[in-house]
């Protein structure tokens, strides 16, 4: 079991750095956009590529977020139960999450398949939309392992 915490670990670690590099990619294409408009030359397509680089920031981010709870957490009602019930309850929302990101990322892998028959592009730079929500139903996939390890930690008792 340690070696999936350890695989789930590197492999979040991986997608936040994908992350990273794409919301700079997005912060380079919108600074130079907005030089080259007053000289009037914009980059065709900036609002497409801002858009689905935004997609791909907020799909690779989840998991590595999740997994070093950088998230919000309102915990102040739990802090005051026993141990084992914080236990529990930390076990059963980890398990509607699960329950919550598989139904999000098989529809999502049913979306990408549609849209891949459909041929759908993007209306400038006819970028086909399939590869995006393919990865987006995978971070959703990866974001299951995160919190199925979180289940493994709490059971093992390294839960923070």
């Amino acid at each position: 079991m340690h070696a999936i915490v350890r695989i789930v670990s590197k492999l979040s670690q991986w997608m936040t750095v994908i992350a990273k590099v794409i919301l700079t990619f997005m912060i380079l294409l919108t600074v130079a956009d907005l030089i080259l408009r007053s000289f009037r030359r914009p980059i065709i397509g900036t609002y497409e590529l801002v858009a689905f680089s935004g997609a791909v920031v907020m799909g690779f981010s989840i998991p590595f977020t999740s997994w070093v709870k950088g998230h919000i957490f309102v915990d102040f009602l739990i802090l005051k139960l026993p141990q084992r019930v914080t236990k529990i309850f930390n076990v059963v929302t980890r398990c509607l999450g699960i329950g919550l990101f598989l139904i999000i990322g098989s529809n999502l892998i049913n979306l990408g398949i549609a849209l891949h028959k459909a041929e759908e592009v993007s209306s400038t730079l006819e970028i086909p939309f399939y590869p995006l929500i393919y990865g987006l139903g995978i971070c959703c996939f990866v974001e299951c392992l995160v919190l199925f390890c979180d289940i493994i930690k709490a059971f093992g008792g390294r839960y923070e």
